[in-house]
């Protein structure tokens, strides 16, 4: 039996064929129908459109939707959902006057997040992992990145993405992996930068993919972490084992590591806080999707990325929450389009695409999520009564989300 839901107001995010993504102006239009049906059958949407071609009820269940909206769920496209503990000390520490970088000299940031980790348990993480990954489910994320990057030893970076694999099996939300080792140097390595490279490259790397623990390979490329050299280095090893990279770039420098990524066919390069004209070219004509993560840019102050310049370009644009313990305790994606939005000057049209269509296509995952289209995933957000779809962002600080179905299962 399927589920059909009736009297949509407004259907959000159709499409006939699965596009690859949104880009430039096109980013301003969101296809929808008012007054419409979709149907949810085997984990799949099989149908959908006008009132006056609904099916019949009798064979399935029905949810009256009469004022509401629905429209595919959440594509949050870089988060560090498994980590142990959390660091709200030193969001103290930033409210009375210490920089990111200050802390981290004082051995907090990702060392202080490592060193947790390192001495939880597998099963204690798990269930540290769970309990946040129920949490941004019910808050309409249907599909998830989920990197390493918080262990800084062979041990905890392959613990990290066990937990992912396994959280992968036990939920019906879509999970990739990123290996991200070259997150931070560990103490052990502060003075020996190339040691830990070696470390990363010819013993992680390999333990992680004949584990298959991860379809991507990230790196910190900034200053004050690696630099473009290490990310070369990084990128070329991870060739032999087809992992696809997805970079941390331009979050407080811009120094060419937009144009390296796109160089190695970076699936998505993230954060871009920092953007120059040079990055702009580099994007244009590539496959490379560009990732803004606004809530880690409203929790450290730092700047946000410039989407209009981005848009205003021609270029296809993400937004994700970048969920991890440090730089943005949240995996609200209503509170990241919001932000876009309010912030970023982003459209509610632009930010709803960004953190749908275009936030599947930076997992690799176009043909299956990010819309509303037949054959695609059973993942749908239905919200409560609300005037428009433009109310959602409107309403930063109010769970606008009533029902949330990942591959066809209500999530409750």
């Amino acid at each position: 039996m399927g589920i059909l839901i009736i009297n949509i107001k407004t259907l959000l995010q159709v499409e006939d064929q699965p596009k690859k993504w949104v880009s430039g102006k096109d980013m301003n239009t969101l296809p929808n129908i008012e007054n419409a049906f979709l149907l949810l059958e085997d984990e799949l949407i099989t149908d959908f459109g006008s009132m006056n071609s609904a099916p019949e009820h009798h064979t399935h269940e029905v949810i009256d939707a009469t004022g509401k909206i629905v429209l595919p769920t959440w594509c949050d496209s870089h988060t560090h959902v498994v980590y142990a503990g959390n660091r709200e000390q030193e969001f103290v520490d930033r409210i009375n006057g210490l920089s990111y970088e200050e802390i981290a000299i004082r051995g907090g940031g990702i060392l202080n997040s490592a060193k947790r980790l390192q001495e939880a348990s597998e099963e204690t993480l798990y269930e540290q992992s769970a309990a946040r990954l129920e949490e941004v489910m019910k808050l309409g994320t249907g599909a998830i990145e989920i990197k390493s990057g918080y262990g800084l030893t062979t041990e905890a970076e392959l613990k990290i993405l066990r937990v992912a694999k396994r959280l992968n099996q036990n939920y019906p939300v879509t999970i990739k992996t990123t290996f991200l080792g070259a997150h931070a140097l560990p103490l052990d390595y502060k003075d020996n930068k190339a040691g830990y490279m070696d470390l990363v490259i010819n013993d992680m790397l390999p333990k992680v993919a004949s584990e298959e623990l991860a379809e991507y390979v990230d790196i910190f490329c900034e200053k004050g972490y690696f630099d473009l050299e290490d990310t070369k280095q990084l990128l070329e090893a991870a060739k032999e084992y087809n992992l696809i990279p997805k970079i941390h770039v331009n979050q407080f420098n811009a120094f060419g590591g937009v144009g390296l990524g796109v160089k190695y066919n970076a699936l998505s390069v993230d954060h871009l806080e920092e953007l120059n004209e040079e990055d702009i070219e580099a994007l244009k004509g590539s496959n490379t999707m560009a990732v803004a993560l606004p809530s880690c840019s409203y929790f450290l102050s730092i700047p946000y990325t410039p989407a209009r310049r981005i848009i205003d370009a021609g270029l296809p644009i993400a937004i994700a929450t970048d969920f991890n313990p440090g730089s943005t305790p949240s995996g609200n994606m209503n509170f990241v389009v919001s932000t876009a939005c309010i912030k970023m000057k982003m459209t509610p049209e632009e930010a709803i695409n960004a953190a749908t269509i275009n936030g599947a296509y930076a997992m690799g995952l176009s043909e299956t999520h990010g819309s509303i289209c037949k054959g695609k995933k059973a993942n749908i957000m239905i919200t409560k009564e609300v005037p428009s779809y433009n109310y959602l962002p409107y309403s930063f600080g109010e769970n606008c989300i009533e029902q949330v179905y990942i591959e066809g299962k209500s999530i409750s």
